[in-house]
C-alpha cells in the first residue's frame, strides 16, 4: 500500500462532510474568500493564532446536515454543495457585504466559519532540520490492571463468557417483557399466551448464533426437509413455529412504559431509545466492568445495517454500510474489545453542544477512569484544539489526522517524504508528504524521531526499487493503534447474527447479542494467552457457545483435540436388558435412551431421528471415553 495512513488519511467522510468539502474545493471560491481576506491576514498579527485555535472547534461541518431521512442530492454541476449554508456559515459574500457586516454580531459566525489556515503564514512552518521540544510523556497508571477483570486462574467455558454480558437478571428482564409484550398481541385471540421459558429463550439465542455461523437467505429455510436445505441440528434443538412465536414476542423493555413513554411524543421528555433501554444500558456497563483497556484506545463510528424508516436512521456516503443506526465506539486498540460505546440520536439543539465530534469523545472519554495517561487516537472528523487541549486538562493524551482545510496546507509540490511542522503549546501539527498529503495533530508525539518508512517508487529509468523515506511518529503511532473500532467491526462482521426485521429495537437487539459474542471471545483469548494456552477461533468458540446454549453437548467439546477414531468392534446394547427400564441420558444429546454401546459403555440414542451412535464413533469420541 503506498498511503502510509491506510484507512484514516481522509477519515470518516458522511454526508456532512460532502457538503464541507464542496464548500471549499472549487478553486473560484478559494480565490474570493482570499480576496476578501488577504489585506486582513498581512496585517494580523501572529499573536491571534490562539484565538482562533480555540474557536476552531465550535466549526464543525458536521453539525450542518445530518439529515438521514433524505438520500442526498447530487451536486451541481459547479462543483458546490445542493444545500446552501447558512448566512452565519458562508464565506462566500463579496468584500462589501462584508464590511457592511462590521459590528454586528454574525462578524463572529463568519469568522469562525474559515478555516484557521488563514490566520497562518508561510514562514510558520519549520523543517525537520530545526529541532523539536519532545512534550511531556504520559505517565500511564491506569486504576485497574489492564486486561480481563476477572480471577488469572480462572477456567470459563465460552457460555460463562457470554453471561458476563448476558447474565440472568438481563435474561429474565427480557423474559418478563417478551412475556407481557406476546400477552398484550395474543388478548382476544382463542388460544391463550404461553410465557417463554428461560431454557427456551437460550435455546433461542444459541439458534440466533448458530444462523450467523451457517447463513441461509430466509428464516424458514433452516427447518426445510428438502435436500438442498436439510439442516437437522434447528429442528434438533427447536421447532420452527416456536422460533418465529418468540422472534415475535421478543420486547426489551415493558410495554407499559412504552405506552406512557408514546405519549410523550413531540415534548423533551419523549425517549427515543426507550425500547431498548434495558438491554442498552445493560450492556454497556458490562462492557465496562469486565475488562480495562490498554494503554492505546481510539474513538470511532460504527453502522449497524437498516433501511427501515425511522428517524434513528442515518446515512454515510463513503461508509461499507450506507444506511442504518450509528453508533460512537470506544474500543481498545490492542485487542478490538468494545468497552464503551453509545447511539446517535440526531443532532441536539443546545448552548452546551460543542458539535457531535467534540460531544462524542467527552461523552466516551472518562476522566475518572482513562485520565491516568490513556493515549487517543482519532480521525480527522474529530480532530480539533480545543478538543485536544480540553483532553489534556483531562490527562488524555490524543493523535489524529486534520483536514486539509482546518490547517495551513500548501498545495505546493514537495519531495516525496517531505516534513514540515509547526508547534503551538501544547499541539504539534506535522505535515508529511507521501503519494498523498498527510496532516496530522498530536499532544504527545514529536515532530520528527528520525523514523523511516519503505515505499516501492519508480525511478526516471522506470525501473521500480524500494526506498527509504522519512517518517513523522505520529503518522507510525497512528497507523498502529487506530484501528481499534475497525477491528471490533471485523469481528462482528464474519459471523454477525443482524438479519432483516420489522422492528427497529430487535436489530438493536441483534446488533448487542454481536458486541456480547465477540467481547466475550476477546476475554476468552486474553485469558488464553495470559495461562500461555493456545484460545479456539472465533468460529471454534461461537460453535462451543450455541452448543452449551442448546445443552447439545458438552461444554468444551469444540476445544478438545479430534481423537483418533477406534478400531475395535462396537455394538449397540440396552442398558437393563429391557427397552422400557433403566433410560440413561445420551452422551451426545439432551434425550434419554435405553441403549448404551457395549465396548465404551457410554449411553448413545440409536433410533432413525436420533443415530448418536454412529455420530459418536465415527468422530471418534469413544477413544477418549475409553482413556477415561
Amino acid at each position: 500500500m503506498d498511503a502510509c495512513v491506510k484507512v484514516k488519511v481522509d477519515g470518516v467522510m458522511d454526508s456532512s462532510e460532502e457538503h464541507e468539502t464542496g464548500e471549499w474545493d472549487s478553486s473560484s471560491d478559494k480565490e474570493s474568500v482570499a480576496s476578501c481576506v488577504d489585506s486582513a491576514v498581512e496585517d494580523m498579527s501572529l499573536d491571534c493564532l490562539e484565538t482562533v485555535l480555540e474557536e476552531f472547534s465550535d466549526y464543525d461541518a458536521s453539525d450542518n446536515d445530518w439529515n438521514p431521512e433524505v438520500t442526498p442530492r447530487k451536486k451541481r454541476k459547479s462543483g458546490l454543495s445542493s444545500v446552501s449554508p447558512s448566512p452565519a456559515k458562508s464565506c462566500r459574500s463579496s468584500p462589501a457585504s462584508a464590511q457592511s457586516r462590521k459590528g454586528k454580531v454574525k462578524r463572529s459566525g463568519v469568522n469562525r466559519s474559515l478555516p484557521f489556515s488563514l490566520c497562518i503564514s508561510e514562514n510558520k512552518w519549520k523543517s525537520t532540520d530545526e529541532p523539536d521540544t519532545e512534550p511531556t510523556q504520559p505517565v500511564f497508571k491506569p486504576r485497574q490492571a489492564p486486561g480481563p477483570q476477572l480471577v488469572s486462574n480462572a477456567s470459563c467455558s465460552p457460555l460463562q463468557y457470554f453471561e458476563l454480558f448476558f447474565s440472568k437478571s438481563v435474561m429474565r428482564t427480557i423474559l418478563a417483557n417478551s412475556n407481557a409484550y406476546g400477552a398484550m398481541r395474543q388478548e382476544g385471540m382463542k388460544k391463550p399466551w404461553q410465557d417463554i421459558s428461560v431454557k427456551d429463550f437460550k435455546t433461542f439465542l444459541a439458534l440466533v448464533i448458530y444462523m450467523g455461523l451457517l447463513k441461509c437467505f430466509q428464516l424458514t429455510d433452516y427447518w426445510r426437509k428438502s435436500h438442498m436445505y436439510s439442516l437437522p441440528y434447528p429442528a434438533l434443538i427447536m421447532s420452527s413455529r416456536k422460533f418465529m412465536t418468540i422472534s415475535k414476542a421478543l420486547h426489551l423493555s415493558d410495554p407499559k412504559v412504552d405506552a406512557e413513554n408514546d405519549q410523550k411524543k413531540g415534548t423533551p421528555e419523549y425517549d427515543r431509545l426507550c425500547k431498548i433501554k434495558p438491554l442498552y444500558q445493560d450492556i454497556r456497563d458490562a462492557c465496562r466492568a469486565t475488562f480495562h483497556p490498554f494503554q492505546n484506545i481510539s474513538i470511532d463510528e460504527r453502522m449497524v445495517a437498516s433501511k427501515a424508516r425511522h428517524g434513528l436512521k442515518q446515512y454515510m456516503k463513503n461508509k461499507p454500510t450506507k444506511w442504518g443506526y450509528k453508533l460512537f465506539v470506544l474500543a481498545d486498540s490492542l485487542c478490538g474489545y468494545t468497552w464503551d460505546f453509545f447511539i446517535y440520536e440526531g443532532k441536539v439543539n443546545s448552548e452546551e453542544s460543542k458539535g457531535i465530534s467534540y460531544d462524542s469523545v467527552m461523552i466516551l472519554a472518562d476522566e475518572r477512569l482513562l485520565g491516568t495517561g490513556y493515549k487517543l487516537f482519532v480521525d480527522n472528523f474529530y480532530t480539533s484544539p480545543k478538543l485536544f487541549r480540553d483532553l489534556l486538562a483531562k490527562r488524555i493524551w490524543a493523535c489524529g489526522t486534520v483536514r486539509a482545510n482546518r490547517i495551513g496546507h500548501s498545495k505546493k509540490h514537495a519531495p516525496r517524504g517531505n516534513i514540515r511542522w509547526f508547534r503551538e503549546d501544547d499541539l504539534l501539527f506535522v505535515e508529511w508528504k507521501d503519494k498523498r498529503d498527510v496532516l496530522m495533530c498530536s499532544t504527545f508525539h514529536k515532530a520528527f524521531n528520525g523514523d523511516t518508512i519503505k515505499r516501492n517508487v519508480k525511478g526516471a529509468d522506470g525501473v521500480w526499487a524500494i526506498q527509504d523515506f522519512p517518517v513523522p511518529a505520529a503518522v507510525l503511532d497512528y497507523n498502529k493503534h487506530m484501528g481499534g473500532v475497525d477491528l471490533s467491526d471485523a469481528l462482528i462482521s464474519f459471523y454477525t447474527v443482524l438479519h432483516k426485521t420489522r422492528r427497529w429495537y430487535r436489530s438493536f437487539f441483534y446488533h448487542f447479542v454481536d458486541i456480547a459474542v465477540v467481547n466475550a471471545f476477546i476475554l476468552h483469548q486474553q485469558m488464553a494467552k495470559m495461562k500461555n494456552q493456545k484460545p479456539l477461533t472465533q468460529k471454534a468458540f461461537r460453535e462451543a457457545l450455541v452448543a452449551e446454549l442448546a445443552g447439545t453437548g458438552p461444554p468444551s467439546a469444540p476445544a478438545q483435540i479430534r481423537p483418533i477414531p477406534s478400531t475395535d468392534s462396537h455394538l449397540p446394547k440396552y442398558i437393563s436388558g429391557d427397552s422400557s427400564i433403566g433410560r440413561r441420558k445420551c452422551k451426545m444429546c439432551t434425550f434419554k435412551t435405553p441403549v448404551k454401546c457395549a465396548t465404551c459403555d457410554v449411553p448413545l440414542c440409536f433410533v432413525p431421528k436420533r443415530d448418536c451412535f454412529t455420530s459418536w464413533h465415527e468422530q471418534g469420541s469413544c477413544s477418549e471415553s475409553e482413556e477415561e
